[in-house]
């Protein structure tokens, strides 16, 4: 058979009919998409432009693909507020020479520090522009891999290719200055696209001649009311790093015609930055670049005159009072501070070696003198303080320091009414706050948090709002929440996602909702996983987000929480003229308009829009990927805006909160958009894009005017109720919130004012309306309950005795909560009178927690009581000289007892507080012009009397020089010294004795303190702990006595025995393991062998209960650790006995044989070469340490002089130990509990 083939022209036409039918119905059918899991991934970024007064270089650039844009500090952003350290990077792109292209050039502000300052809210209309005023501006990147080919011919200037496929087949672009026409309007409801003819908006186009190689620009509105606009252009030269040549532009019509400048400002005057004062918008200053002259030009009258000035520094940054116009801050690049009373015309030095960006004005209302200022300085040693002085007279006679001591660099925000800063203590990292200016007083986080960062991200609505960075975290911040003094906190959120931004730079998962008080939106890790929160209650409860029913098509999408839900990038765009990935206004409150992605965590890839109108509650898809989106007509309608990776000639309009959108033609060419300046007057609608159609191209400026778009004037007829509610709860922050708004669809202009609240009504309160007080975690059953390590019955000292204290219920209101009556009695703290009682925990130390000081320097003693009537305490104080003090109560401590010793040596200062119930005492040893660095005295917990017992100090860093050991033994008033870090003692008494060890190397000194209990005998058990206990173990010495004391609490529950005659020691490391030790009764008077006895019977019934998992303890809600025994020490019951051991025999001979060998090399270390030893002690004076007060002519004196050398110690030592066979070449870093020692 042969087969043909042939071509039949009705076959082939028929089958082209079916395939376009087919496939016209399967587009139009409906199908529903499911999503279990169907992930979206989505960027994870927070960011925030730094609002207020302070301002830097602003500069706009051109992009290249591959390139990078970072902006400076702005004054307006839009909508709510993202969450990022104070001080901001400022770059603008390398471009690659191959492109062509000009080079551009990275600027730089010094990065943030521990500390960061807020985001302040919109609160005014002033920063509903977006970012239109005193911003920086780059073109930013456009580079898309598929859009590599396209970018190229559309910088050519072949426009013909610009923009998209059904961009390129619209037609009716119209010339400048003519009416463009509405093309497409697209409901999303019914996924309806209809075209309409009528005129809509009107474009004009300005282009910058002359500027196409200028590579910055700042653009600038000068202010409410006004249609002056002003560019300053500028080509950066990267080889050269700096300026070569700029342009100034002017506007006096809202941006429809620019004048350039330059004849007026001088031809050959380079300018570098412009600033705009920020209370007086007529007020313009225009820095030059110090390359070429160091000089300010200044206008009073919107840019149309300038007056020249010379200056005498280079200036980095400005910062403007809040209420005086002429006012100002310079910061120069030397680091020092000059201030200006004339705006700009004279400078007078205020302070050198200030730290970038920590000087701040007054605060109305809180501070006295209008013109004082908050400064952090470093002093001459390299020391940071905080100080404060007049700006116009800040001698160092009129200087003030409001903190005691030294603070660390980059940590003073002085915000609202707080004042913060961050000291170091022991090698932690502790936090004061200052609250309207009281004395500071330390911030209490939560006892184990052990912050080793700290961000303060809010100080508004009465109370400070952190993000806190613990010993067990890397990429993720806990929330916390403070009281209205700032001292207490209390955890809001824990594994808040962050990045490093531009700089390193922490950046926040966090967005505070504008206009919505309370409202917070937050990514949070979960089990290697981000997904997206929100809270209506700052953080008392928080939820995940309920996804759409419907996708873009009207299909519906199945997504079940908690397995599926809807996850938002919460980034702040870098480029303030850009509206960043989430996007609220405060005149709009419940309108959310966010990037993101439906599926179990939040991810980069397939993201989209979605939006909001009721607060967060539901949720609509409105667009396939991402668009910058902004609000115009004072929020009444959203514009959105393709992604500036490509040009563009479309924006769409939406004027019921993104149901429907309009597409409209603003340029006649494809636009690369750099950014968008909205809303420059209040009583027009105008904005402006900017940007360039090509890389060679000049800066082109596209005015639109959108008020054709309004039919009318909206009357009261046009608007609608509408209820602020959480998921139907219609009380949030304990009221009824109801808002006037819009009616969705009405195409009326609002004017001035687009939300109104029409009725505020109070809530009865209820459960949800507390939180958790300090020291107080929140368990499954959602009552609050003391932490373990918290004492709630713990009084303070300062309530003395007829006076009356609030104790608290374990809750407390979150603050700015407007509830009333209902649980608020139940939950509100209550007063009780002061107890009378004896001083407990008292506390010595110095100012700035140091043991040394210089001789003949004050030295400030802090004596601290936890518990006692401070008004009828009396204090005393032993400096260890010769000489002491008492004060009658201690209210007269309080600023620190000062002393100056006149003699060198170690001193013994003792603080004993008593009163008519008791008394309390400790000690510290004061090392004059001997300090010393960090030391672990390693010792047993039990020991048996007369029984030989070594005591060792391990010293960190262990590569330490020759060192000098002190040890303090009991109540001993001389130490023991030492070349080694360890030494033999006997204990001849029972009882509890305390051993300290100082270890002193160079200048530094450490010491560590160990309390011993001294027995005849004691029997001792081995516990072991279930895993989780080590997730928990930070490894310090204050957690080890918390958990031995809640182990000690469970055994007690199990046996009925006394308190003392149970001790528990917890072992330093991980896996964390524990000692329990059983000490005989402190009244033995049945008899030895009664005794013994009965600690066996005590130790049988502890090991049944451990055998039996019966001993387990809470550490914290839905942790539970169990506690097992390991096993019986070697010794089941240790004595005083004296006995012999092959054990022992094998360790002698192996000291005797080690001994021998250190012989050896002692002998021939000369000829070692590796082997030297150096020591040097200085002979120059002789310090005396003197005794305590009443101490006796016949007390023996130590002088330093009387001490061997080190080396002359270490050869009698080494002599000494060969004779008596006591080498101990072994050096351990772990306690081991010597239990055992027979």
């Amino acid at each position: 058979m042969e087969t043909v083939l042939a071509f039949l022209p009705g076959r082939y036409f028929i089958l082209c009919t079916w395939l376009v039918c087919s496939s016209h119905l399967l587009t139009t059918s409906r199908a529903e998409v499911t999503c279990a899991s169907c992930p979206w991934p989505t960027q994870v970024n927070t960011g925030g432009v730094q609002v207020g007064q302070r301002f830097g270089p602003a500069t706009m650039g051109k992009s290249q693909a591959g390139g990078a844009t970072e902006f400076l500090q702005t004054t307006g952003v839009p909508g709510g507020r993202g969450y990022i350290p104070r001080d901001v990077l400022r770059l603008d792109m390398d471009v690659s020479a191959g492109v062509g292209m000009n080079s551009k050039v990275f600027d730089e502000i010094v990065p943030g520090s521990s500390l960061s300052a807020k985001i302040p809210p919109d609160r005014d209309a002033k920063s509903d522009k977006v970012a239109s005023e005193d911003t920086t501006l780059l073109r930013s990147k456009r580079s898309e891999p598929d859009l590599t080919e396209f970018t190229r011919e559309a910088r050519s200037g072949d426009s013909s290719l610009g923009g998209s496929s059904d961009e390129r087949k619209t037609h009716g672009l119209l010339l400048d200055g003519q009416k463009l026409r509405s093309e497409v309007r697209w409901n999303r409801d019914d996924g309806k696209v209809s075209r309409q003819d009528e005129p809509k908006v009107i474009s004009t186009t300005f282009a910058l001649a002359g500027d196409s190689a200028h590579n910055h620009a700042v653009v600038y509105w000068t202010g409410r009311n006004s249609s002056v606009i002003l560019i300053l252009t500028k080509l950066y030269d990267f080889h050269l790093g700096s300026v070569t040549e700029s342009s100034l532009w002017r506007s006096r019509d809202y941006g429809t015609t620019y004048e350039r400048l330059n004849d007026k400002v001088g031809v050959k005057t380079v300018l570098s930055y412009l600033y705009v004062c920020p209370t007086n918008k007529r007020k313009i200053m225009v820095l030059t670049d110090p390359e070429f002259e160091s000089s300010v030009l200044i206008s009073y009258d919107e840019g149309a005159t300038f007056q020249k000035y010379r200056l005498g520094f280079y200036v980095l940054s400005l910062l403007f009072h809040p209420e005086k116009e002429d006012w100002i801050l310079a910061y120069s690049h030397d680091q020092k501070l000059y201030s200006s009373f004339d705006f700009g015309r004279k400078w007078q030095l205020v302070h050198e070696r200030v730290t970038p960006n920590r000087f701040y004005w007054c605060v109305s209302g809180l501070d006295k003198e209008a013109d004082l200022v908050h400064i952090e300085a470093h002093t001459p040693d390299g020391h940071c303080q905080y100080m404060t002085c007049r700006a116009q007279t800040c001698s160092e006679s009129a200087r003030t320091f409001p903190f005691p001591g030294y603070i660390e660099s980059n940590s003073l925000v002085v915000q609202d009414d707080y004042i913060v800063v961050q000291v170091t203590m022991a090698g932690r990292a502790a936090y004061y706050v200052s609250y309207q200016r009281e004395p500071f007083l330390l911030i209490k986080i939560p006892k184990y948090s052990l912050p080793k960062d700290m961000h303060i991200l809010s100080t508004d609505q009465g109370q400070v709002f952190a993000a806190v960075q613990e010993w067990n975290q890397n990429d993720t911040y806990n929330l916390y929440i403070s009281d209205q003094r700032g001292i207490l906190f209390t955890l809001a959120l824990e594994n808040v996602k962050t990045s490093r931004g531009l700089g390193g730079n922490s950046m926040i998962d966090l967005y505070e909702v504008a206009g919505i008080k309370g409202m917070l939106i937050a990514n949070r890790k979960v089990e290697n996983q981000v997904k997206t929160y929100i809270t209506y209650n700052k953080g008392r409860d928080w939820r995940l987000l309920q996804a759409p029913s419907k996708d873009l098509e009207g299909n519906d999408i199945y997504c079940v929480l908690p397995f599926c839900s809807l996850h938002l990038q919460l980034q702040m765009s870098e480029n303030p003229y850009l509206s960043g990935s989430i996007t609220t206004k405060g005149s709009v409150p419940g309108v959310i308009v966010a990037t993101g992605n439906i599926g179990s965590e939040l991810s980069y890839n397939s993201v989209g829009m979605f939006v909001s109108s009721d607060a967060g509650n539901t949720w609509r898809h409105i667009f396939e990927e991402e668009h910058n989106i902004w609000f115009l007509d004072k929020g009444g309608a959203l514009l959105a805006v393709a992604p500036p990776a490509a040009p563009v000639r479309h924006l769409w309009i939406s004027f019921d909160e993104g149901r429907q959108w309009t597409r409209h033609s603003f340029s006649a060419t494809p636009l690369y958009v750099d950014g968008v300046l909205v809303e420059p007057g209040s009583e027009n609608q105008v904005l402006t894009f900017f940007g360039h159609f090509s890389d060679r191209s000049e800066w082109q400026l596209i005015k639109v005017d959108y008020k054709a778009l309004f039919s009318k004037q909206c009357a009261e007829g046009d608007y609608q109720t509408w209820h602020l509610h959480n998921q139907g709860e219609p009380c949030v922050m304990g009221q009824k919130q109801i808002y006037m708004k819009r009616r969705p669809g009405n195409y009326c202009m609002l004017g001035r004012e687009s939300s109104r609240i029409l009725s505020v009504e109070p809530c009865i309160c209820r459960a949800h309306d507390f939180e958790c007080d300090y020291g107080f975690e929140r368990r499954g059953s959602g009552t609050c309950l003391p932490a373990f390590w918290f004492n709630p019955a713990t009084v303070s000292w300062s309530c003395s005795h007829g006076q009356n204290y609030l104790n608290s219920t374990g809750y407390r209101k979150v603050v700015a909560n407007n509830c009333t009556k209902g649980v608020k009695e139940m939950y509100a703290a209550r007063k009780q009178a002061c107890p009378e009682r004896p001083p407990r925990g008292l506390q010595l130390g110095t100012r700035g927690s140091k043991l040394t000081a210089n001789l003949g320097s004050n030295v400030t003693f802090l004596v601290q009581l936890e518990e006692g009537d401070s008004l009828r305490t009396n204090i005393q104080l032993d400096f260890g000289d010769g000489t002491a003090v008492s004060y009658s109560n201690l209210s007269w401590t309080e600023d620190g007892i000062r002393h100056v010793y006149r003699s060198a040596g170690i001193f013994r200062v003792i603080a004993l507080a008593e009163n008519s119930l008791g008394s309390d005492s400790t000690s510290l040893y004061l090392h004059v012009t001997c300090p010393v660095e960090h030391v672990q005295l390693l010792a047993p917990f039990v020991v048996i009397k007369n029984k030989e017992v070594n005591l060792t100090a391990v010293v960190w860093p262990s590569n330490c020089r020759t060192l000098t050991y002190f040890w303090w033994l009991g109540n001993n008033t001389e130490p023991v010294i030492t070349l080694e870090g360890s030494i033999p003692h006997v204990f001849a008494a029972e009882g509890m004795n305390t051993v300290t060890v100082q270890v002193s190397s160079a200048s530094s000194i450490l010491q560590d303190t160990k309390t011993i209990a001294v027995q005849e005998f004691f029997k001792s058990l081995l516990l072991s702990f279930s895993p989780n206990l080590d997730d928990a173990n930070p490894d310090i010495p204050e957690w080890r006595q918390d958990v031995g004391g809640v182990i000690k609490k469970s055994l007690l529950q199990i046996a009925d025995v006394p308190a003392d005659q149970l001790l528990v020691a917890v072992f330093p490391g991980i896996p964390t393991a524990a000692e329990l030790f059983l000490l005989p009764s402190r009244n033995q008077s049945e008899g030895r062998k009664k005794s013994v006895e009965d600690l066996e019977q005590i130790a049988e019934v502890l090991i049944i209960a451990l055998n039996q998992n019966l001993v387990e303890f809470e550490l914290k809600p839905g942790s539970r650790v169990i506690v097992y025994i390991t096993q019986l020490t070697l010794a089941p019951l240790v004595d005083s006995i004296p006995r012999h051991s092959s054990s022992a025999m094998l360790m002698l001979l192996s000291v005797v044989f080690l001994g021998f060998a250190v012989f050896l090399i002692y002998k021939f270390k000369r000829k070692i070469p590796w082997i030297n030893i150096y020591a040097e002690v200085n002979h120059e004076k002789e310090q005396e340490m003197l005794g305590t007060v009443g101490q006796s002519d016949a007390t023996p004196k130590i002088t330093l002089s009387e001490f061997s050398t080190p080396k002359e110690l270490m050869e009698k030592e080494l002599d000494g130990r060969i004779k008596r066979g006591m080498i101990n070449p072994c050096e351990s870093t772990r306690e081991i509990p010597n239990c055992t020692s027979v």
